[in-house]
């Protein structure tokens, strides 16, 4: 991760030294940048209904054009210590999932993750403990209508809040996350020439996913032991639209270890990257590869309590026009799109879904 840093380094030097001498001839070409093979794990158990899923991939060399390769055909064993214990099955290259009936998250167990990868390397998490979450007690917001510096322009939306109580036992750790379900009738789009959309239909409801994935929300009960955790912030939704912002709070329940890790992991995002910032730390994880230790691990596979709530935000206070998404022009008698079930759009009805 540090060689990573150095490298984006580099390529801000390049810049900086192109715009300082746009007169020279020869092109900064700075030196690639190589990492040692490491694995990659993401993924959780939970005390909700499973299937529960584990994603593998490994590190390549970083350059402007290489991405992470996905850990293919390797075997992949979960187990908590009342002696249950299941394979997952590799779904997608690199995608392994337990089956629906199969281990389940109980609070108060510990859970491990083993991983054979196909060259034959064998890896495991430390054990990690489920506790349960708290109860999300209510759930409400703040609208908010706010200048923009410098311009006349203003920003509004509403700020979503929630109210939880910590338990009275002290080492508790959280981590807040949401997800927005935003019902879509077409399914394909396109930019024409002239800037207009143009586009296909969805052939049965659907629903298009966002999530934030570069926010880390966590929390510790270090100075609140036992007390309320009051106006907690989870999201702020957008001024859109005048219709229900439908939103799924989850509030998790994570390990100690898992807590240094996302609070590192937020440190690294929220590194600005100027020239003169230090580089983060590694972020490695739990995962530590037993057959040869110089093989590095990063990611973290964690056992973690949910607590849920659906809402709907009542965007009808909004002032003056929404930000609405340009329209798409749906040609008649053209064909339909299937919604097809991904982490980024559904068929599937939300949870608490009312319209």
């Amino acid at each position: 991760m540090n060689q990573l840093i150095a490298f984006v380094r580099q390529v801000w030097l390049a810049c900086l030294s192109g715009v300082l001498l746009a007169g020279c001839v020869t092109e900064y070409q700075p030196d690639s940048i190589s990492l040692p093979p490491a694995l990659i794990v993401e993924g959780q158990i939970t005390d909700q209904p499973g299937p529960y899923t584990v994603r593998l991939s490994r590190t390549a060399d970083y350059s402007i054009r290489s991405v992470n390769l996905l850990e293919e055909k390797a075997t992949v064993t979960l187990a908590d210590n009342a002696g249950n214990r299941e394979t997952l099955t590799e779904t997608s290259a690199g995608v392994y999932q337990t089956r629906a009936n199969g281990v389940r998250g109980v609070a108060g167990r510990q859970y491990k993750l083993t991983i054979q990868t196909r060259a034959g390397l064998q890896f495991e998490s430390q054990p990690e403990l489920l506790t349960a979450a708290p109860p999300i007690l209510n759930v409400y917001t703040e609208y908010r209508n706010e200048a923009i510096a410098g311009t006349t322009n203003r920003r509004q939306g509403w700020d979503v809040y929630i109210d939880t109580k910590d338990p009275a036992t002290p080492g508790n750790f959280y981590r807040w996350e949401w997800t927005h379900y935003e019902p879509i009738s077409v399914c394909q789009r396109t930019v024409r020439t002239d800037g207009s959309y143009t586009g296909l239909g969805c052939c049965s409801q659907c629903w298009d996913i966002e999530r934030c994935y570069n926010c880390v929300n966590t929390s510790s009960d270090a100075n609140i032991n036992g007390q309320a955790i009051s106006k907690q912030l989870i999201m702020r939704a957008p001024y859109t639209s005048s219709a229900p912002y439908y939103l799924e709070v989850q509030q998790q329940a994570i390990s100690q270890g898992a807590y240094a890790f996302w609070k590192s992991v937020r440190q690294l995002v929220g590194n600005t990257g100027g020239l003169f910032d230090p580089a983060p730390a590694l972020v490695q994880g739990n995962i530590r590869c037993v057959s040869d230790p110089s093989v590095l691990a990063f990611g973290y596979f964690g056992a973690t309590g949910v607590s849920e709530r659906g809402f709907y935000v009542d965007r009808s206070a909004g002032q003056g026009t929404p930000d609405l998404a340009p329209p798409v022009f749906v040609p008649p008698l053209s064909p339909c799109v299937v919604c097809e079930n991904s982490i980024y759009r559904t068929p599937n009805k939300p949870r608490w879904w009312v319209y």
